[in-house]
């Protein structure tokens, strides 16, 4: 029997549901994005999402069961640094999540990404999930190491965008 998509814990981080407390680092995610990012991924004009909008956004994550993101929390400190887990956004059938991972900029290339996404795909392996997919932007090279770490195999498929970078469609199959 496989354990619930619940908390994870690894050598250094802990990978929980979100609380609303996580709310201002979430929108801080949303600040430091990079400036390819397309619109709907950033600040609006009239500062949505507020920490309002994503505290709203945890409850009802909150009520969700199932793969989903979930806080990436660093034992040593306790500090919430971003997010790792499941979306469907129905790349191949039905049943086959997309991994997704986001963490603020101050603890970008300490292997925190991977260590956070090895710990998800290893559940999914262990849940009966044959395939996982994954978005990258072509100018993501950061995001591109992680995945191919994990086993992920860049498909070929591309959607072409010459305002943000190409989106390269990316496949695990276990």
């Amino acid at each position: 029997m496989v354990a619930a998509f619940e908390t994870f814990e690894t050598e250094r981080l802990m990978l929980r549901p979100f609380q609303e407390s996580d709310a201002p680092v979430q929108r801080q995610l949303w600040t430091e994005r990079d400036v390819r990012v397309p619109a709907h991924r950033k600040i609006d004009a009239d500062g949505h999402p507020t920490v309002d909008d994503i505290t709203q956004w945890i409850r009802g994550e909150r009520r969700r069961s199932g793969p989903r993101l979930l806080a990436l929390v660093r034992k040593d400190t306790g500090d919430v640094i971003g997010y790792c887990g499941f979306v469907f956004h129905g790349n191949g059938a039905a049943d086959e999540p997309e991994i997704a991972f986001e963490l603020v900029q101050a603890v970008h290339g300490r292997g925190y990404a991977t260590e956070a996404a090895r710990a998800v795909v290893a559940w999914a392996d262990a849940a009966g999930y044959r395939r996982l997919w994954a978005t990258v932007r072509d100018w993501n090279a950061a995001s591109r190491r992680v995945l191919a770490r994990l086993g992920f195999d860049e498909t070929g498929e591309i959607e072409p965008d010459e305002v943000h970078g190409d989106s390269l469609l990316t496949v695990r199959e276990h």
